[in-house]
Parts: C-alpha cells; sequence; structure tokens
C-alpha cells in the first residue's frame, strides 16, 4: 500500500484524468497550488532539442511570484514547433484563470511521446475540473503523483521536516521517470514544494545543489530527454524565512534528501530493471573526474547487461573507466563488487565467481566500489541492468 505524504502548508494539488492517455484507468493531468506567490526556480534539460513546456518554464525562471505548476502526461509537446509554444501557454493561462493568477506565475510541464500535438479539447476541457479538485490532503497529493506517470511502475514522491527556531518547516516532493533517464538530467519531471521562506536566489542555488547529487547522478540507459523540469517552488507559508548559515544548511540537507529519495526511486523503478545498482567512484582529483568515470561505467551497455546475467566480468567496468577521458593509469585502480574484491591496483585477485555470480543474482541491491589513488574526491552515482524487459517495451513504446 503507497504511504500518504503530507503536503507543506498553504499548497493545494489535484491529479485528474482528462483524456490525454487512451487507458481510461489512467490519470494524466496534475495540478500542484500554492494559496499565495512563491521564490521558485527551475533545472532543465541540457537538450538542444527539447519540449515546448521546457522553453515557457525556463523563460519565467526564476522569479519570486510563481504560483503553480501544471504537469499533463502521454504527450511530450516536444519537437512540435510554435505550436507546442503557443499550447503550453494556453495550458498555463486556462490554470491561471481558475486560481486567480497570471499566467506568467504558472509553470508548465509535459512528459510523453514526442513528436505529437496536445489534444487541447480535453486540456481545456480538464483544467477547470482539476482545478476544482485542489485540496491540502495527502490523497490529492497522491493523485498528482499518479498524474505524472508515464512507464512509472509506482508514484514516486518524497517528504522531509526540520525545526528552525520554534517553527516546522516541511519540504515535500513527486517526480516520475523510469526510462530515458541520463544525466543533464533525465525524462524526468519534479515538483518540489516547501513552506519555508526563501527568496528566489536562494532556491535557485540549493536547487542547483540538491540536482548536482541525485537527479544528475543517475542513469538508466544514458539517453537524455527533451522534457526535463526540476521545480523548486517556496511560498513562506511556515512564517519562517531560512536566513542563517546554520539555517540554510539544516535546510539544504533536507532539500537534499527529498531529491536523493526521488532520484533513486527512479532507478528503483527503471523499466525492465532487476538491479538497482550503486557506484562508488573514489580517490579522485576531482569531483568533475569522479563523475566522468561513473557515467561511463553506468552508461556502458557491456556493464549493465553483465550485472543483469549475474556475470562478476570486472573487465568491463575497468575498460569504461579508461575511456572515461581521465587521465590514469591500470595500477591506479582498485575494484570491488558487493564486497568482493576482484581487481586491485591494476591486477586481478583470486576469487570464487560462483559466489560472486550468487550475490549479484540474489540481491536486487548491487553495489561497485571503484577506488582511485589520486585524491580524495568522490562521487556516488545509480543505475540499473539492462534487460530483455527494457529492450521490448521501447521497441513497442509507440506501436
Amino acid at each position: 500500500m503507497t504511504e500518504l505524504l503530507p503536503l507543506p502548508a498553504g499548497f493545494t494539488t489535484a491529479g485528474i484524468r482528462c483524456g490525454i492517455k487512451s487507458d481510461p484507468q489512467k490519470l494524466d493531468l496534475a495540478l500542484f497550488v500554492s494559496d499565495r506567490p512563491c521564490a521558485a526556480a527551475g533545472v532543465f534539460t541540457t537538450n538542444l532539442v527539447c519540449g515546448a513546456p521546457v522553453k515557457v518554464s525556463r523563460d519565467r525562471l526564476p522569479r519570486s511570484t510563481a504560483r503553480a505548476v501544471v504537469i499533463n502526461s502521454g504527450n511530450s509537446n516536444a519537437a512540435t514547433g510554435d505550436h507546442g509554444i503557443s499550447d503550453a501557454k494556453r495550458m498555463t493561462t486556462l490554470v491561471a484563470e481558475q486560481i486567480g493568477a497570471s499566467s506568467d506565475d504558472v509553470l508548465v510541464a509535459s512528459t510523453g511521446v514526442i513528436g505529437r500535438f496536445l489534444p487541447m479539447d480535453v486540456l481545456e476541457a480538464g483544467i477547470p475540473v482539476a482545478a476544482k479538485q485542489l485540496s491540502e490532503t495527502s490523497e490529492s497529493f497522491l493523485l498528482a503523483a499518479q498524474a505524472m506517470m508515464t512507464t512509472d511502475t509506482f508514484p514516486k514522491q518524497a517528504t522531509q521536516s526540520l525545526r528552525i527556531g520554534d517553527k516546522t518547516i516541511r519540504i515535500s516532493g513527486a517526480c516520475k521517470g523510469a526510462a530515458m533517464i541520463a544525466p543533464n538530467m533525465a525524462t524526468m519531471l519534479c515538483v518540489i514544494m516547501t513552506d519555508a521562506g526563501l527568496d528566489q536566489d536562494q532556491a535557485g542555488t540549493m536547487l542547483r545543489q540538491s540536482v548536482r547529487d541525485s537527479f544528475n547522478c543517475i542513469s538508466v540507459d544514458g539517453h537524455e530527454s527533451t522534457s526535463d523540469t526540476v521545480i523548486l517552488l517556496a511560498n513562506s507559508a511556515s512564517g519562517t524565512v531560512v536566513n542563517t548559515p546554520d539555517e540554510c544548511q539544516m535546510f539544504q540537507h533536507a532539500l537534499d534528501e527529498v531529491a536523493m529519495k526521488l532520484a533513486t526511486d527512479i532507478i528503483r523503478d527503471a523499466e525492465g530493471a532487476h538491479h538497482f545498482v550503486e557506484l562508488n567512484v573514489t580517490g579522485c582529483r576531482t569531483r568533475e573526474e569522479a563523475f566522468r568515470i561513473a557515467k561511463a561505467v553506468a552508461d556502458s551497455p557491456l556493464v549493465k547487461t553483465a550485472i543483469c546475467g549475474a556475470d562478476p566480468n570486472w573487465g568491463r567496468i575497468v575498460s569504461a573507466a579508461g575511456y572515461a577521458g581521465v587521465p590514469l593509469l591500470e595500477s591506479d585502480m582498485t575494484l570491488a563488487v558487493n564486497g568482493f574484491l576482484l581487481y586491485q591496483s591494476g591486477a586481478p585477485v583470486e576469487f570464487d565467481a560462483k559466489q560472486v555470480s550468487t550475490s549479484l543474482r540474489d540481491n536486487r541491491n548491487v553495489t561497485i566500489d571503484l577506488t582511485l589513488t589520486h585524491g580524495l574526491e568522490m562521487v556516488r552515482f545509480w543505475t540499473c541492468d539492462l534487460t530483455k524487459e527494457y529492450v521490448e517495451l521501447n521497441a513497442d513504446y509507440t506501436t
């Protein structure tokens, strides 16, 4: 049973079916609304082929007066030209009319098949219905998370609370994503809400920090999406403004926890995946070098298929590190998988291949530790295996 999570003060949400998806059982329209202006910031895909909603929302952020985010699933409104831009803006206008806001204070995101125009007739009819169902309940928050889903098998939500002074602050977020996942960012949409008081510059700085170590450290298939959007809304409804360095540090930690939970849930729900893989690359000169190595290993189809087959073929891992564009020697690397030492200081070590294979086969969670001798920087990265189910699902996605 899905756990019901609370919204921060001053926020309401809704999730309905308006008819974008053909399946009559699936929700496809979500609203996230604040009862007062929010400091808002966003992080978006760096793909030069990006969806119309990304262009619209990116142009409106950062800002100090945001009121809402509207999200549809089932159609990404990407590669749709000026027509798509007009439709994305129309979605924000429809929401603004319902909540008494300026259309520029409404943000928009879409997810689904690329290259198809939105069915605006169903959105014109559906947005007023969703607005009438806005609620501060945990049930409405769950419905909004469900309405964002495409090939996801479960809704993804997270929440954290912290005390600043005599007040409690809450941070709650919802996201979707299961494939077309790669850093910068992934086919994922995310809305994070907080009743803390932040200014738009704080919101942007803190969100970028959280995204760097969460959504930008996951990969399912290495394919960067057209629609990636993470939005942070801070409405000050708790009556507490985050000011001092200690308060900022406390808030950043809680925000990081929310983002990390949402990002790793994407990997746990990766299309067709049998294994959740945590990759720790340590001992590097810079974080960027650690990230390059981690991404090369995580994106390697040969590494991913070996994990799927419970094959302790460690050569695929160290060879992927070797083409990551980081200066290194074989003798700089030591590798362990699920705690089993396989390769040390550039040379293989004796290990029980059957025992390691059994560990990979019998455990959904796999840990890869690649240690270098260059310095103190590290990156933690998450990926999954590559299975027949993934290939079959994506081969038949639109047909």
